[in-house]
């Protein structure tokens, strides 16, 4: 590995004046700052990142803490996408990332120790327990901490507007023409309870009666136990015309149940997911969902993150960000005629 000591050799110079020249010091004239800067790229030279840590006190770096309780990782469509978004805009910052887990050395460390033992300057906290011992430990910390997909006024977050997604989606499901409408909902979290209370309102404000047998609660993300309730429900004497799953993994599972049986999709039985992940506009018929910005999502938190890291002045209207979702009518809620 290229050092100072290398540069300052070929150069003629001191190591003092190698290190001020590639920190653009103001002693250090402009000729002697191209040299040793054209010599440091002739030889390869990178900076040693723990070294400068302890120069300034900074590392650069973010932590990601992603605590999937499904083991599908990074594989699950939609947050490995806002994590993308995230990534991409961090690194823009300049900053890099670093994922935070249980770590196993002499003892098992904490998410906060891990974050304190890797010198995370913040971390990001996405897809997790928000009500995990650890999680609380890192977001009451003095460690600059982002969220996404919880609200709390204590938290600095970033979610989707579940709540207008609900409603675009339920309302459109109305206008073609259903009147029988199930929902199976995630599990226990603050997505789900807004997501549920927002179906339960819209329902009232439309006029369509609620049937509690048409409501079941299930699992984000697992598509044979989605199938299974979906069998349930259409077991019944009188079946919902159109099921809202809890996301569109789940309406795959719902709707492969759905044509097992010998049904139609969307003749004989509609469905809308939530989400909107790419392949539900691949496979045929095309999913009626709604589709998260998680492009967008993973920037502002960056921003968000970023901003508070750098300690700048943050609104109370930019500590909790909302972001917009998109209904996609796609082919699979049928138009009913009477």
């Amino acid at each position: 590995m290229v050092s100072i000591k290398d540069i300052a050799r070929r150069c003629g110079v001191s190591s003092a004046t190698v290190s001020k020249a590639l920190n653009d010091c103001s002693d250090i004239s402009a000729l002697t700052k191209k040299k040793v800067k054209a010599v440091a790229d002739e030889l390869g030279y990178f900076p040693n990142s723990n070294a400068k840590a302890l120069k300034t006190n900074k590392t650069n770096t973010v932590g990601v803490i992603y605590s999937n309780r499904l083991g599908n990782g990074l594989r699950h469509p939609y947050f490995s996408a806002v994590i993308q978004g995230f990534k991409e805009a961090v690194e823009d910052s300049g900053y890099d990332i670093i994922f935070i887990g249980a770590r196993q050395e002499e003892k098992q460390l904490t998410y906060y120790e891990h974050c304190r033992h890797r010198n995370v300057e913040g971390v990001l906290v996405a897809c997790a327990d928000f009500y995990d011992k650890q999680i609380g430990e890192v977001l009451r910390s003095d460690l600059p901490s982002v969220v996404i997909d919880f609200f709390s006024r204590r938290e600095y977050s970033v979610c989707s507007d579940n709540r207008q997604g609900m409603r675009d989606l339920l309302e459109y499901i109305y206008e073609m023409g259903h009147r029988r409408i199930g929902y199976i909902y995630g599990d226990t979290s603050l997505i789900t309870t807004v997501r549920l209370d927002t179906f339960t309102e819209t329902m009232k404000q439309l006029g369509v009666p609620i049937v509690l047998d048409y409501i079941k609660q299930g699992k984000y993300s697992e598509a044979e136990h989605a199938g299974e309730l979906v069998k349930e429900m259409l077991d019944l004497y009188e079946p919902p015309t159109c099921i809202i799953m809890p996301d569109d993994i789940s309406a795959f599972g719902g709707i492969k149940a759905a044509k097992k049986l010998g049904l139609r999709v969307p003749d004989d039985i509609s469905f809308a997911g939530f989400d909107g992940v790419m392949t539900g506009q691949i496979i045929e018929p095309k999913l009626t969902t709604v589709s998260q910005n998680t492009a967008e999502l993973g920037k502002r938190a960056a921003d968000l993150l970023v901003s508070r890291i750098k300690g700048e002045e943050i609104s109370e209207l930019k500590k909790h960000t909302l972001i917009e979702t998109h209904l996609i009518k796609g082919q699979t809620v049928a138009r009913l005629t009477k």
